[in-house]
Parts: C-alpha cells; sequence; structure tokens
C-alpha cells in the first residue's frame, strides 16, 4: 500500500507539471499546407476542364458589354452565330497561363499581410448575411452598421481568421452609396488584417478609394499598397456576363484593387444537378471571370473563387452544409490548384439557426474537407448561420477554435527519427513502463497538440460544479467580454473626422 501511495503521489506530480502551464506556442497556425484530400483522379479533372474549354469555346458567354466584347476579340475571341463571345482554347489556355499565381493580401498592418496560392490554406469570412444573431435574446434581427463594427473588432482579436471581408449587409442604410461607405469604414476601423468588401456600381469605387486614400496617408498612397481587395460577380450563371460588376472589376483594377471573383451557382437551379456537370460548368464561368480581368491587366492578382452552391431539390432552400457542399467544394479547390490559380471556396455555412449539434457537424465537415482539399482562402468560413442569411458573434469564437483543429489536421503526421523516437520507446519500456513526463512527450506537447478553450474536456463532476454551462453559454461570455473591453485605436481621430465630414457615417 505504501507503495501505491508514492506512486500515485509521484503521478500527481508529474500531471501537476504538465497542466501548470499551457503551451503558448501554436501547434498549426494558419497556411499548413493543404491537398492530400483528392475527390477527382487526373482522368476525372482532365474529363470536366476539357469539357469546361468546350463550352467556353462553341457555347460562350451571353451579355457581354460593348467595352469588353471590343478588348476580347481584339485579344483573339470570336462572336459565335448567336452573338454569344466565345473563346478559342489555346486563347483560355495562354489566359491560364499569364494569370497571377499568387496574391498578397495586404494588411493595413504589414505584419498581418498573407500570401495566397499554391497548397497554404486559409480561412477567412465573407457573406451578406440580413440578420445577426443577438447576443441578449439569441434571435435573429435586421443586421446593423454597429454589428459590422462589432465584428470586425471581435474577428480581430482571433488569430485563424486571416483576412476580414463583410460577413453582414448594414439594413440601417438607406441607399446603395451609403452602403458602401458605411461598409468600407466600419470594416477599416475594426481590423489592420486585409479586408474585403464590395461595390454596388462601379461609381462607388473611386469615392472609396478616396476615403481608403485618407487612411492610408494622402492621395495616391491607397492603390501603393491595397489593404482592401474586393468581391465581385461578374459573370451570371448559367453563361452570362452581368455588364455592372464587369464596370466594377475595370474600376478596381484602374485603382490596383485585388479583385476576388466569384462564380456562385446553385447545383439544380444556375447549374446543373449532377455534380460533374456542376464542376463542368462552373469551372468554365470561373475562366469566363478570368479571361475578363486579363483582357483587362494580364497578370492583375483575381482570386481563383468557384464556389459550388447547393440548393435542397425537394423544396429549393439554399444548404449551406451537407456532404455534397463538402464534396463539391473540396472538388473545386483541386481543380483551381491543379490549374495553378489562387484558389476559393465557400464552406461552414451552416443551416443551423442555433449553436447546436447541427451547426457544429455542418460547419465541420465542410470546412475540414476544403481545408484537406487545399483550399488557399475558404470565405464564409466564420460566424456564418441560418444559410447564410444570418450571422452569429457566438460562431465567430467557435470556428475560430474549430480552425485550429483543422489546420492541426491539414499538418499532418511528420515522420522522422525524432517523432519515432525509437530510444525513447525502448528506454520507457524498459524502465518506468509509460511515457508520463518523459522529454519525448513534453517536445510533442508544445509542438504536437491543440488545446482548446472553448471545448470542454472536464469531467462531467467538475463541469456540473463550474455551472453546467454549454459552449453557446460559454462563447457568448467571452464575447461580451471582448466587445466590452477591446475598441481599437485604428483609425486616428483626425482621419476619422475628417472622414465624417466628407461622408454619411453611420457608426
Amino acid at each position: 500500500m505504501a507503495g501505491r501511495a508514492r506512486r500515485a503521489g509521484g503521478r500527481a506530480a508529474r500531471v501537476a507539471k504538465r497542466t501548470a502551464e499551457v503551451p503558448e506556442i501554436n501547434p498549426a497556425p494558419p497556411g499548413q499546407r493543404g491537398g492530400r484530400f483528392k475527390p477527382l483522379t487526373e482522368p476525372e479533372i482532365q474529363k470536366i476542364y476539357n469539357t469546361s474549354l468546350r463550352f467556353l469555346e462553341e457555347l460562350g458567354m451571353g451579355d457581354s458589354p460593348d467595352f469588353l466584347t471590343e478588348a476580347c476579340l481584339e485579344a483573339g475571341a470570336f462572336q459565335n452565330s448567336l452573338g454569344r463571345l466565345c473563346f478559342p482554347r489555346a486563347f483560355v489556355e495562354d489566359i491560364i497561363d499569364g494569370a497571377c499565381k499568387e496574391i498578397t493580401l495586404h494588411g493595413r498592418d504589414p505584419s498581418r499581410s498573407v500570401t495566397i496560392g499554391k497548397d497554404r490554406v486559409h480561412y477567412g469570412t465573407g457573406g451578406a448575411a440580413v440578420q445577426t444573431l443577438d447576443l441578449e435574446t439569441g434571435l435573429y434581427r435586421p443586421s446593423t452598421t454597429q454589428d459590422l463594427y462589432d465584428f470586425a473588432r471581435l474577428q480581430d482579436r482571433l488569430q485563424n481568421i486571416s483576412w476580414f471581408a463583410r460577413c453582414c449587409v448594414a439594413t440601417d442604410c438607406t441607399n446603395n452609396m451609403d452602403l458602401d461607405v458605411n461598409t468600407a469604414f466600419a470594416l477599416a476601423k475594426g481590423t489592420t488584417k486585409p479586408i474585403a468588401t464590395s461595390f454596388f456600381i462601379h461609381e462607388h469605387v473611386d469615392p472609396i478609394v478616396e476615403m481608403f486614400d485618407m487612411i492610408s496617408g494622402g492621395e495616391g498612397e491607397f492603390s501603393k499598397r491595397p489593404w482592401c481587395f474586393v468581391h465581385i460577380s461578374p459573370q451570371i450563371s448559367p453563361f452570362r456576363y452581368g455588364p455592372d460588376a464587369v464596370e466594377v472589376t475595370q474600376a478596381c483594377i484602374r485603382n490596383n484593387i485585388t479583385v476576388n471573383c466569384i462564380t456562385a451557382a446553385q447545383a439544380g437551379a444556375t447549374a446543373p444537378a449532377p455534380p460533374a456537370g456542376f464542376m463542368v460548368t462552373s469551372l468554365a464561368e470561373t475562366l469566363a471571370s478570368l479571361i475578363m480581368v486579363n483582357v483587362f491587366k494580364r497578370g492583375h492578382p483575381m482570386v481563383f473563387s468557384n464556389w459550388p452552391f447547393v440548393v435542397d431539390l425537394r423544396s429549393g432552400a439554399f444548404c449551406g452544409g451537407g456532404g455534397e457542399t463538402a464534396l463539391m467544394n473540396a472538388a473545386s479547390a483541386q481543380l483551381s490548384n491543379w490549374l495553378g490559380l489562387p484558389s476559393g471556396v465557400a464552406s461552414s455555412m451552416t443551416d443551423a439557426k442555433a449553436v447546436d449539434a447541427q451547426m457544429g457537424m455542418e460547419k465541420g465537415i465542410t470546412a475540414l474537407a476544403a481545408g484537406l482539399a487545399g483550399a488557399n482562402m475558404v470565405y464564409e468560413s466564420s460566424g456564418m448561420m441560418a444559410s447564410i442569411l444570418g450571422c452569429s458573434f457566438e460562431a465567430f469564437l467557435l470556428d475560430n477554435e474549430m480552425h485550429s483543429h483543422i489546420y492541426r489536421t491539414v499538418r499532418g503526421i511528420e515522420v522522422n527519427d525524432d517523432t519515432i523516437a525509437y530510444d525513447a520507446i525502448t528506454h520507457s519500456v524498459l524502465n518506468e513502463g509509460h511515457f508520463l513526463g518523459n522529454q519525448v512527450t513534453m517536445g510533442a506537447m508544445q509542438r504536437d497538440y491543440f488545446y482548446p478553450e472553448l471545448a470542454n474536456r472536464d469531467p462531467p463532476i467538475t463541469w456540473k460544479e463550474n455551472g453546467a454551462k454549454d459552449i453557446w453559454q460559454v462563447a457568448r461570455e467571452q464575447v461580451v467580454e471582448i466587445l466590452d473591453s477591446y475598441h481599437p485605436p485604428y483609425m486616428p481621430r483626425r482621419i476619422e473626422r475628417e472622414i465624417r465630414r466628407k461622408y454619411n457615417i453611420l457608426l
């Protein structure tokens, strides 16, 4: 009995030593290299690609504005008998070869800039939710400018969100110009990470660039190092250009702004229902955006955002979660990376309305699949709820923690002499009979394992003693604490006063 007591005491000391301090080292930060999950075989990729090029050459794009048609015809495109703008295979492949392959998304703080391309994986935001899950009532209400700013400063504290794009629509703005201005202002005031916004019409681009110049230090300064990129959908599925969005693209290129050209077709609605047919048409349409950008300016940075969206074919309702969404976005990332283009997909768009098991399941499977496939930019991945109609503060924190687990999974297992540790295994087998507390274990503790802050790993009795809180409650408490205390001084008061005199700022 005495021997057993001494062993128990020794074990307690070792446990205390291991748990005395949570390691500060992040075992898997953003930018891990993905690509291990390949839902498509090489012959399947070739068939999808070849058929996409056939569509571009034979069917082409409709509703091309005259200025785009003229530029494309001059570059080597042609019009078919129906007047549709068509692109020969050699023309498309030349565009792909000359397109930008890596993009720097500048942060206003240079240390927060992100390099996009190859198989590096980053998670960020996006979306246009018109409702916010209220922290007090737990019910949805219309989103406001204040919500957008609060989301911006909340995510500013979260290390796994690499950029902040508008996640909700400020419904308190009464006209489109006010909406574009106030969205850009709230983003710039709340974070120094790379930000992304959108523009209703091209006339809004230059005034907002002027505001960004004021923040950057003077006329023309923003375009020298643009810390905001723009979400644009320059084509309308199936196979048509959107003239207004094409004009916005041209205005952004003129101001040296990186463009994220999004194809967001919906399987069974604006795209074929069979996943293979969807991948063909959606790839062709995203290539049509790439052609447009490179005809305007060869090599201009464009994120190749081929976003497969799914509808419930029984009802026509948008589906943000599910195996099909996970699979098709992973396949999209694989296709884009195969082309060598900076890839963008969308995931973590749960259909759940509450922070519950459905939310965790749908976010987990879709976000993990995108990361394992090597998607460079995973949009909509933080905070989105209710089939992207809603946004949640608590979900931002939970998704940030989920991304840590995903980055760790994407990182994989390093196999070498040090990690196999043959001598250490032999020593433990012949001596202590366990691996608790030895140097190999302590090294792996900091290098190989992530320790969550929100997920509860306590025994049931300890969980009960601490109030038996579910993860929604824990996240809400942390959100309230951050929003009450964190007000980053990113915009000098003098500059903010000048902006408020010039623009109708509602915040």
